[in-house]
C-alpha cells in the first residue's frame, strides 16, 4: 500500500487528525529546519523557529490550498515566521563553522584546500549575515533549498520580477562583500 499523500494528510489534517499533520511534520522538518537555520544563523533558535512555524502552520491549516503542494506552503509559513522575526531584532550571527566544514585529512595540501574552502564558506555566511532579511530569503530559497523562481514567488507571496530583482540584488551585495573579504 502507497503512503499517503501530502493532499490526503492536509485534508485529514484539517478535520483534526493530529497524526496526519504528524506525519506531514515528519515529511517536511528537515526542510523547514534548513530554511529556518540558514535565515537565523543559529541552531537552537532554527529549532525553536522550526516548531513555532509548524505550530502555525497547523492553527492556520483553514488556510492552505489543497490543490497547491504542501512543501512550498510549509516553508512559505517558515520563511514568512523568521522575516517577521528577523525584521524585529538586532542583526543575525551567522555561525562560523558547521559540522561539514571541519578538516580531517592527513595530506598537507588537502588541509591546505580544505582550509580555504572552510574560509570561503565562512566570508559568504558573514557575507549573508549582512543581508536585508527579503534578501537572506530568496537567497536561502533558491541556491539552498533549490527552489524555483515560481515556488520562491509563491513561498514569499511576492511577484516573479520581485524575486528576480531581490536575487540580482542579493547576489550584488553578496559579491561585493566577497571582493571586500579578499
Amino acid at each position: 500500500m502507497d503512503p499517503p499523500s501530502d493532499y490526503d494528510l492536509a485534508v485529514h489534517a484539517r478535520r483534526g487528525d493530529a497524526e496526519a499533520f504528524g506525519e506531514l511534520v515528519r515529511r517536511y522538518q528537515t526542510s523547514v529546519f534548513n530554511v529556518c537555520y540558514r535565515m537565523m544563523g543559529n541552531r537552537q533558535e532554527a529549532e525553536d523557529m522550526s516548531q513555532e512555524a509548524f505550530i502555525r502552520a497547523y492553527s492556520r491549516l483553514a488556510t492552505y490550498d489543497t490543490e497547491r503542494p504542501f512543501g512550498p506552503w510549509i516553508r512559505r509559513v517558515a520563511a514568512n515566521f523568521c522575516l517577521n522575526r528577523l525584521a524585529s531584532k538586532a542583526p543575525i550571527n551567522m555561525p562560523l563553522m558547521d559540522e561539514h566544514e571541519t578538516v580531517h585529512t592527513p595530506h598537507e595540501r588537502n588541509l591546505e584546500l580544505a582550509t580555504e574552502t572552510a574560509e570561503r564558506a565562512r566570508a559568504i555566511r558573514h557575507a549573508m549575515a549582512d543581508l536585508p532579511p527579503h534578501y537572506l530569503a530568496v537567497i536561502e530559497l533558491r541556491h539552498f533549498q533549490e527552489l524555483s523562481y515560481n515556488e520562491i514567488s509563491y513561498t514569499m507571496g511576492i511577484s516573479l520580477s520581485q524575486v528576480k530583482s531581490y536575487l540580482f540584488r542579493a547576489r550584488k551585495l553578496l559579491g561585493e562583500a566577497l571582493k571586500e573579504h579578499e
